[in-house]
């Protein structure tokens, strides 16, 4: 019975599971909730299918992705099972009282939240004809409202078009906005690459003191620096805030190869280090295809930084 489960499971899509999950839910709940599905564009153009539990007493309800649960159904877990996790979710989730959305239609009310952060342009092509953005090499720079709320927690709200118009603003004036906040909020940090691989070690080997000699060597041998932010969340920005590069530039005493690990960090490499830009290259895009989650992605590009020039470019490796 599990086996023929498990098989109806690996040829359902997506939708259609969804679909079943949320007739389940509803079942569940009874007429007092009203359970919604939603397609959710994220970075990189993945749609995610999520479930939003609405009830006449709230403005506000948790999205709950239901993808990774059609990996748990195609692996045998019982529907039953899925549909009580989700509930879990979402009495866990939801906010403790509702908010009041006006203030976002005040442009003075948002102007000291508006940040940016980078995205790779071609994998966005759908999403950036509807949100104001400014092209920088093979990405382009989007802009989003970054909150602090009792209610909600933090979190941010990505800008359209059609906010642009609400508040009669610019795309130059977002940016103006961006540059002063986003350092402000989301401060970058660099570390050494042997340090955050120390740090990904079990805490167990942590306090019998991290790596081993042989493992030390090798990760003293890697001549990369990690820049993010302190929230570690679309930390590739980083590379836009201004004088960032250029100081850490001038630390290394030359030049910089930027190898985009994520949209949440990047790797730097001086050039005195670099024997084969193709190699880098290849290990890009090598690592985005097996190892980086698809919305993760920044780019397939190798980047160098000219301290002279002040200027970032996209290596040629052919």
């Amino acid at each position: 019975m599990r086996k023929s489960m498990t098989n109806e499971a690996v040829c359902m899509d997506i939708r259609s599971f969804a679909e079943m999950v949320s007739r389940a839910v509803s079942e569940e709940l009874g007429e007092s909730c009203q359970v919604k599905l939603q397609e959710i564009m994220k970075n990189n153009g993945v749609i995610l299918q999520g479930l939003v539990i609405l009830t006449g007493k709230k403005n506000l309800s948790p999205t709950i992705y239901l993808n990774s649960f059609l990996e748990a159904y195609a692996a045998g877990i019982p529907l039953t099972a899925i549909v009580s996790k989700i509930l879990e979710i979402y009495r866990s989730d939801m906010p403790a009282g509702n908010i009041d959305m006006n203030f976002f239609r005040e442009f003075d009310r948002v102007r000291s939240g508006i940040c940016y952060r980078v995205v790779n342009r071609k994998r966005n092509r759908v999403l950036l004809e509807r949100i104001p953005h400014i092209d920088f090499l093979d990405l382009s720079i989007c802009f989003f409202y970054a909150y602090q709320s009792d209610v909600l927690g933090s979190g941010s709200i990505l800008i359209y078009n059609s906010h642009m118009e609400m508040w009669n603003c610019s795309t130059e004036t977002l940016m103006q906005l961006a540059q002063d906040n986003t350092e402000r909020l989301y401060p970058w940090e660099v570390h050494r690459m042997e340090d955050l691989l120390s740090e990904a070690l079990p805490w167990e080997e942590q306090e019998t003191g991290g790596l081993s000699s042989g493992e030390e060597d090798e990760a003293e041998g890697v001549p990369m620096r990690v820049l993010c932010n302190t929230q570690r969340i679309y930390g590739a920005t980083c590379m836009i805030y201004p004088g960032v590069l250029h100081a850490l530039a001038e630390e290394a005493g030359e030049n910089l190869y930027i190898l985009p690990s994520s949209v949440h960090e990047i790797l730097l490499m001086p050039e005195s280090e670099v024997d084969d830009t193709k190699y880098l290259q290849d290990m890009i895009r090598e690592v985005n295809s097996t190892q980086v989650e698809p919305e993760e992605i920044l780019s397939d590009n190798l980047y160098y930084y000219n301290r002279l020039e002040k200027r970032v470019e996209i290596v040629d490796c052919k």
